[in-house]
C-alpha cells in the first residue's frame, strides 16, 4: 500500500493514521468502503428519514452502499482528520460475508452460536467449508469472507443458515479490520486468500420469489376490538409492510410498542396483533425468527409500562 500521501498529512494523530491505512487497504483489495461514526459499527451521514435533498443528495437518498469508494483521494479527504472506524460495502466488493455471533447474554445455556450452528450445518450438508480470509469481532465472533457468485445479486441475510448466523452481500457492510469499538478492536484471525463461496451454500442464501414490500391482506378479525384499535393496527401494519431495508425492524418495533397499550387496556387480544405484525414484518422481507423476536420484545416494554386508559 502506499502512504506516502498519507504519512505527509500535518496534525494527523496516530490512531486516524491507522484508520486511513485501513481504509486504504481495504480499497487496495478492490473492496469500496464508507467511513462509520468513530468507534461504532454505525455509518456516518445522514439517514433516509432525514436526509436533505440537497447535495450529493439532490437527486435523491444516497445510502452508505451507494456512497462507498475505492478511490484513494476521497478515502484521503474522509479520513485525513477524522478517525472514522471501515465499513466494507460487501455488494459492491463482490464479497458475501458470513458473520457468527456469540450467543447473547440471558440465552438458554448450551445454545449453539453460529460457529457451532454452521458446523451442524456443514455436517448436514456432508461439505466442509474452505480456508478463506477471517476477522475476529470484539464479541468473540468471526467474520469469513468469501467471493460472491457471479451472474446474481445475493442479498443479506439474518439467521437464514441458522442460529447467530447472518450473511452480509447487497444491501449490507461488515466493519474492517483495524477498526474498533468500546468492546476492543476487529482484527484479522486468518489472512488467506478469499475463497469462492461454496456452490452448496449458494441455494441457501436465496430468497424465496415472493413480491416485495407488498401489504398483507386485512385479517379477518372476530374477536371483539375496538374501532380505534383496529384502525390503528391496519395503519400501522400497512406501514411496517411498505418500509424498505435499513429500518423495516425499527419500524415493526414502533408499530408493535404502539398497539400494545390498546393490547393492556383490552381493546385488542395480543394474538391478533402478534399475528398482523407477523405478517407486516414478513412481506417487508424480515424473517419469521426475527419478526417474532422483535414483536414479543415490543409488546412485553408497551404492555408493561404504557400508563392506564383513563391518563392516556
Amino acid at each position: 500500500m502506499n502512504l506516502t500521501n498519507v504519512i505527509d498529512l500535518p496534525l494527523v494523530d496516530v490512531n486516524t493514521l491507522h484508520l486511513l491505512a485501513a481504509a486504504l487497504c481495504s480499497a487496495e483489495r478492490g473492496w469500496p468502503v464508507i467511513p462509520l461514526n468513530p468507534g461504532t459499527k454505525r455509518p456516518a451521514g445522514h439517514p433516509k428519514r432525514s436526509c436533505p435533498g440537497t447535495g450529493r443528495c439532490a437527486d435523491g437518498h444516497r445510502t452508505p452502499e451507494q456512497r462507498a469508494t475505492s478511490d484513494p483521494d476521497l478515502i484521503q479527504a474522509a479520513w485525513a482528520r477524522t478517525a472514522y472506524n471501515v465499513g466494507i460495502a460487501t455488494g459492491p466488493a463482490g464479497l458475501l460475508v458470513v458473520d457468527l455471533d456469540v450467543c447473547k447474554p440471558g440465552e438458554e445455556e448450551g445454545a449453539p452460536d453460529g460457529a457451532a450452528s454452521l458446523a451442524a450445518l456443514c455436517e448436514r450438508a456432508g461439505e466442509p467449508l474452505p480456508p478463506t480470509y477471517q476477522v475476529r469481532t470484539p464479541s468473540g465472533g468471526r467474520h469469513l469472507y468469501f467471493t460472491a457468485p457471479p451472474g446474481g445479486r445475493l442479498p443479506s441475510s439474518v439467521n437464514r443458515l441458522g442460529p447467530h448466523i447472518d450473511t452480509r452481500a447487497w444491501g449490507g457492510y461488515v466493519v474492517a479490520p483495524g477498526s474498533t469499538t468500546p468492546e476492543g478492536a476487529y482484527e484479522v484471525l486468518d489472512d488467506a486468500p478469499v475463497a469462492a463461496l461454496p456452490q452448496w451454500l449458494t441455494p441457501l442464501l436465496i430468497e424465496p420469489s415472493t413480491p416485495a414490500h407488498v401489504a398483507p391482506a386485512p385479517l379477518l378479525i372476530r374477536e371483539s376490538v375496538t374501532r380505534r384499535a383496529r384502525a390503528a393496527l391496519d395503519r400501522e401494519v400497512a406501514a411496517v409492510a411498505c418500509t424498505g431495508e435499513g429500518g423495516r425492524n425499527q419500524r415493526l418495533l414502533e408499530g408493535a410498542r404502539a398497539l400494545g397499550r390498546f393490547v393492556a387496556w383490552g381493546e385488542i387480544p395480543r394474538n391478533v396483533v402478534e399475528e398482523a405484525f407477523q405478517a407486516g414484518g414478513e412481506a417487508a422481507g424480515l424473517s419469521a425468527s426475527e419478526c417474532r423476536a422483535t414483536i414479543r420484545s415490543a409488546l412485553d416494554w408497551s404492555i408493561r409500562t404504557c400508563r392506564p386508559r383513563d391518563a392516556a
